[in-house]
């Protein structure tokens, strides 16, 4: 495993950060193929592309921060059984309304670490499979930043200074007589070197009475007593000393010396850890007044934005008010305006129905109106005419056209008769001599008949009958004019 090369390339890093949301100011570091997943660069951590997908996310969710920071573990640490179970169990707690704290996380197991610093996870009764025989996870890493200072309110817990001036004053006067004990306090340790040693953080305190213990020889089986005496004694020798209160200078540091007889702290080592510290101790309190400056920074900020979110919020409150009360008087009015569109349909049907009866009665009033007109216009045509034939002109009128006609009969049918007259006259005449020379001579003339031989009319009989004639005809011209004119 140590001697697996990455196969994460810039491409793979391009698609991890659209398919993760990686931030855009975070910087990840491709490895080379002379780096190793053991040993990343100083100030990277080395992160598998399993963890992305177990739910690992940059910054870390705060669950796995409080875990990591309990437990006292690096998250470089963690193994690919170990970060797929607790993001797997924190997002089974959130999709529940949950929060995996580390108590419960010490419930369902234990974080077990081996020789190298590995740490993974460990449970009784909790059956977690996880297991890739393939192993095709481990050539899936690459390297992010991260931070490795720890800041002043933890160095004045660790090292039991009352303010920061006395602990800048130690700092700065640091003897070369180093108490093994504060060096792995702050995560120092003979071990610094190795790749899972520069992740680790700060353990936890370890009592001056185990380290002492730890000095002790090996006891043997007959000396169990006295072994425990002089454990004992020199436990209270160091809680007289700490429970003095005394100023703590560089010239009256205690230091006791077992401490400095013992083998792993030479004069040498001991000068080049002091070195080392100092220079730590240094960068972490230029990052620490960065960081308070920072914070009282972002403190403002954050109080602004907290206004701001009030504000909003009573804004935002205030509008759903307004928003609810909109909506109750728009279902009102909703309801008024169904209301109205049905009273508006009934009224268009009645409507409707009006204007068919309303067509109806035009189209009967119009033919009552022609039926009224044309009786008017007839009794108005006989009131005038009786009118007309009331008054003088009309009088005047029929007698022109009676004398017109008289006249035409006179014209025509009088001349006519006349002729007829006058041929009858003739014929009567002829006729007459006719009769008078058959009279006197007593022959019989061909052609004529014994009626007419018979008859001897007188002229003044055949006068009078011309006439009664000419007046029945003269009457009955005065009536067909009559009846023409009315």
């Amino acid at each position: 495993m140590d001697d697996v090369i990455s196969t994460v390339t810039g491409d793979a890093l391009l698609a991890f950060r659209k398919k993760f949301y990686f931030s855009n100011d975070m910087v990840v570091k491709v490895p080379a193929r002379s780096d190793r997943a053991c040993s990343p660069p100083p100030g990277f951590v080395t992160v598998y592309e399993f963890s992305l997908r177990a739910g690992l996310r940059f910054p870390p969710s705060p669950e796995l921060s409080d875990i990591l920071t309990i437990c006292v573990v690096s998250l470089a640490q963690l193994s690919y059984r170990a970060i797929s179970i607790i993001m797997g169990l924190i997002v089974l707690f959130r999709e529940r309304g949950a929060v995996l704290s580390p108590d419960c996380l010490s419930r369902m197991g234990r974080l077990v670490g081996d020789t190298q610093g590995r740490i993974s996870f460990r449970s009784k009764w909790l059956d977690i499979r996880t297991r890739d025989p393939s192993k095709s996870w481990i050539s899936d890493f690459f390297y992010l930043p991260i931070s490795l200072h720890l800041g002043a309110e933890e160095l004045l817990k660790i090292l039991k200074f009352s303010d920061i001036d006395t602990l800048h004053y130690e700092v700065r006067y640091l003897s070369r007589y180093i108490d093994e004990e504060y060096l792995f306090k702050v995560g120092l340790s003979t071990q610094v070197g190795r790749s899972h040693a520069q992740m680790l953080k700060k353990s936890v305190k370890v009592s001056e009475a185990s380290i002492q213990s730890s000095k002790i020889p090996p006891k043997r089986p007959g000396s169990e007593d006295n072994v425990q005496a002089v454990k004992k004694k020199r436990v209270e020798e160091v809680l007289a000393v700490t429970s003095k209160d005394l100023h703590i200078s560089p010239s009256k540091s205690y230091i006791p010396e077992d401490v400095l007889k013992h083998q792993c702290i030479g004069c040498r080592r001991t000068e080049e850890l002091s070195v080392q510290m100092t220079k730590a101790l240094n960068d972490w309190n230029d990052e620490f007044v960065k960081i308070k400056y920072l914070q009282g920074e972002y403190k403002k900020k954050h109080d602004g934005k907290l206004k701001e979110m009030q504000v909003v919020e009573q804004q935002l409150a205030e509008c759903r008010a307004e928003l609810a009360n909109m909506m109750t008087s728009a279902s009102i009015q909703n309801q008024k305006i169904d209301c109205l569109h049905i009273e508006l349909v009934d009224a268009q049907t009645t409507i409707n129905q009006q204007m068919k009866d309303q067509e109806i009665l035009v189209a009967e009033n119009k033919r009552l109106q022609s039926m009224l007109s044309e009786r008017e216009a007839q009794q108005l045509l006989s009131t005038v005419i009786d009118d007309f034939k009331k008054s003088a002109a009309f009088k005047i009128i029929v007698e022109d056209h009676i004398q017109e006609a008289r006249n035409q009969i006179y014209d025509v049918e009088v001349k006519a008769l006349e002729a007829d007259c006058m041929e009858e006259g003739f014929i009567r005449g002829f006729m007459k001599g006719v009769r008078t020379v058959q009279r006197k001579t007593g022959a019989e003339i061909d052609g004529l008949t014994p009626s007419q031989a018979s008859g001897d009319p007188s002229s003044d009989s055949g006068g009078k009958e011309i006439e009664s004639e000419l007046q029945k005809a003269f009457s009955l011209e005065e009536d067909e004019d009559d009846i023409d004119i009315l």
